[in-house]
């Protein structure tokens, strides 16, 4: 009898000293989250341009309160959130117009850059509206200043917010495929056309991720979480050609941001 009261006393003190060291975890990470100074920057694809739901006062920045970083504030309230990403943003842009909240004391950055400069916007124009051999000259241009030109640029960025929060986390987040290869679209671009797209966006990712390994900064890729949620998917988290609002056209969606970019966002940090 006194055997079997150790041994379940011993049990009762063991399971006490595992739930009080979860919550003590539990509670250092929600420390963490509330010690946060948390700073989003970028481009359309993290100012949420196609979630709708845009903030007035953002302008033609198209920051939405649908985007990846208004959620992830939302859900784990930081101390402080500066949301800076604008719809149409190069590199430069970032440099000249979105770096002041970030300093030292900033922990967390979020960033997508690039694709503007890439051409993205240009790219899908051409394959819309004109040929398929027309289009995929397009995509080898682009392809040509992703591996010439736009390390050197993303290297400026990097560096301008590692000089200013030399101590902050940085998640640079990659861009979706757009198209499900083979898949419900009966009209529009043809399949060789899709196939170009979505390969340049690989091609795309790879150099990013690249230059911010070189910077010790986490890669977020976002290709698995759209996977089976690209357009001619049936079940797409991004606008094809949207012909009320041009500008929405390939971005994600209010669910794209929320059931793509939100997770991958949030599994890096």
């Amino acid at each position: 009898m006194k055997l079997s009261r150790i041994a379940a006393f011993s049990s009762s003190l063991l399971l006490g000293a595992v739930l009080a060291l979860t919550g003590a975890g539990q509670a250092q990470a929600d420390d963490r989250a509330l010690a946060l100074d948390y700073v989003a920057l970028g481009d359309s694809y993290s100012s949420g341009l196609g979630a709708g739901s845009y903030d007035s006062a953002s302008g033609n920045c198209k920051r939405s309160t649908r985007a990846y970083p208004k959620l992830w504030a939302a859900a784990h309230s930081p101390s402080s959130f500066a949301f800076t990403a604008c719809s149409g943003a190069r590199t430069g842009d970032v440099l000249s117009g979105q770096l002041a909240p970030v300093n030292s004391a900033t922990d967390l950055v979020s960033i997508t850059i690039g694709g503007n400069d890439a051409g993205f916007s240009d790219v899908m124009t051409t394959c819309v509206l004109q040929s398929e051999a027309t289009c995929i000259n397009r995509i080898n241009q682009a392809r040509s200043y992703v591996n010439t030109t736009l390390p050197g640029q993303l290297d400026s960025v990097y560096t301008a917010i590692s000089s200013r929060a030399p101590s902050a986390q940085v998640v640079v987040l990659g861009y979706p495929r757009f198209y499900k290869l083979s898949g419900s679209c009966l009209a529009g671009l043809s399949e060789n056309e899709r196939s170009a797209i979505n390969s340049a966006a690989d091609y795309l990712n790879a150099a990013i991720a690249k230059r911010a390994a070189d910077h010790g900064y986490d890669f977020a890729d976002v290709v698995p979480a759209f996977t089976g949620h690209e357009i001619c998917s049936g079940s797409a988290w991004l606008h094809s050609v949207n012909w009320l609002n041009i500008g929405e056209s390939y971005h994600p969606t209010a669910a794209g941001q929320s059931g793509g970019y939100l997770p991958s966002f949030t599994s890096r940090v």
